[in-house]
């Protein structure tokens, strides 16, 4: 655990699921002195249900929190246990096709559910909470943060966690000379709803709708719109997530007074969705008081570091939720920064080293996840440039789409780092 005289130390701003994995993993080297700063009185998410891809399950794995996943999240049960989604048609729930998972399937989990594992694993002194960070100055051999309450902290390294909104990101990207990256609205909103499984399968029962659309994930495609269920809370509950995109504006904006998520009435959902079918009707139908979203994301960053500060996660590399990979991308960066920093030649000559070749390996992908989230939506509302509404093209491209970013090879990605660093000799570059 924490050394009072650690070779490095690691401040961590944000107490986000990306944040708290990277600093479970780390707490466990003599090496390092790790604390983690969060904003609010205690850990919480905002949210309902998260997917995680293959790749992301993998990186739970290696992050030495797979056992306490494993034990809150939810899996679809045999015979469907490989299908990530089954895709069909809005307006008649007719079947178009799935994508599979091997092994894995539809792995999800409540947010909140999950951080408070993990949270609860954290040692104690390392969660500092009523933390928010406000600026950040650097030197040489180290970075200080400074809080909203006028403490200040000094580290060797600072991870910046804090989510789309992050207060850190400008400070890394003033130092790379570019201009500040500002969330923004992706003319995307969606209504949000929790439904008890047997209210749904009843619900269905009643109406003569096929109770399978209930046991499987399922994605009903549609113009500008799209819909997605699946199973959290160990199956209790079906987690119900209804897009609508407004195209009439090439650069759409979101008033700045107006919440990102506020309240909505049943009736302007289901007006939302009124050409659709009845099995899409019936289950909007089960949400009396959803929730609205303004979907924002970030443009892809030019860089993730500024000397000794990094950013991970939605910090990052904010994106939209069409590929249930933003959650998992955050977990790739805290799989790799451990990696590295809990590596033994990870030591206060390097520690800068580290960072960059972290920037070097995960920006890459991470953008390209970001560009191809944004893609998916298009393809699920029938707006893809290539496919359209073409069914049997839709079918074909959904069935592979995703294998590229869940076959992702993790462990290429370290070996990747070791050379870049030097450490393939058993020695390390030293950045002045």
């Amino acid at each position: 655990m924490n050394s009072l005289n650690a070779g490095l130390q690691i401040g961590i701003v944000g107490g986000g699921i990306a944040g708290v994995a990277l600093a479970l993993d780390l707490c466990r080297h003599d090496h390092l002195e790790v604390l983690l700063f969060e904003s609010a009185p205690a850990f919480g998410e905002v949210g309902a249900g998260v997917s995680f891809g293959a790749n992301a399950v993998r990186a739970i794995e290696g992050l030495g929190i797979g056992i306490p996943y494993r034990e809150i999240a939810d899996r679809t049960q045999a015979p469907w246990q490989d299908i990530w989604f089954e895709w069909r048609r809005g307006k008649d729930a007719s079947y178009l096709g799935s994508s599979i998972a091997e092994g894995v399937g539809q792995s999800s989990v409540h947010r909140a559910d999950f951080l408070d594992v993990l949270a609860r694993q954290l040692p104690d002194g390392v969660a500092q909470f009523d933390k928010r960070a406000v600026s950040v100055e650097q030197s040489d051999k180290r970075a200080r943060v400074t809080f909203a309450d006028g403490t200040q902290h000094e580290c060797d390294l600072l991870i910046a966690a804090d989510g789309i909104k992050s207060s850190i990101r400008d400070h890394v990207l003033q130092g790379l000379g570019v201009p500040p990256a500002a969330p923004r609205f992706s003319g995307t909103s969606a209504y949000r709803g929790m439904i008890d499984r047997q209210q749904l399968r009843a619900a269905y029962r009643a109406q003569g709708i096929d109770e399978h659309l209930v046991n499987v994930p399922q994605m009903y495609l549609g113009l500008d719109a799209h819909i997605l269920t699946f199973p959290v809370k160990q199956g209790k509950l079906i987690n119900v997530v209804a897009f609508i995109s407004d195209r009439g504006q090439a650069n759409p904006e979101w008033p700045a007074d107006k919440p990102w998520v506020k309240p909505a009435t049943q009736a302007e959902m289901l007006e939302a969705f009124t050409d659709w079918g009845d099995a899409v009707r019936v289950l909007l139908e089960c949400i009396p008081a959803p929730t609205l979203w303004a979907l924002h994301e970030l443009a892809e960053l030019p860089g993730y570091v500024h000397g000794r500060v990094a950013l991970i996660g939605d910090a990052a590399h904010a994106m939209l939720p069409h590929q249930g990979a933003g959650a998992g991308q955050g977990l790739e960066d805290a799989w790799l920064l451990a990696r590295l920093l809990g590596d033994p030649r990870a030591c206060q000559s390097s520690a800068r080293a580290v960072i960059e070749t972290y920037d070097a390996i995960r920006r890459p992908r991470a953008c390209r996840v970001q560009r191809t989230s944004w893609e998916a939506g298009e393809l699920y509302e029938l707006r893809d440039p290539q496919v359209g509404s073409d069914e049997a093209r839709l079918s074909s491209t959904l069935a592979s789409r995703f294998d590229w970013l869940w076959n992702h090879d993790l462990q290429a990605d370290l070996d990747t780092a070791h050379q870049q660093l030097g450490w393939t000799d058993g020695t390390c570059r030293k950045v002045s």
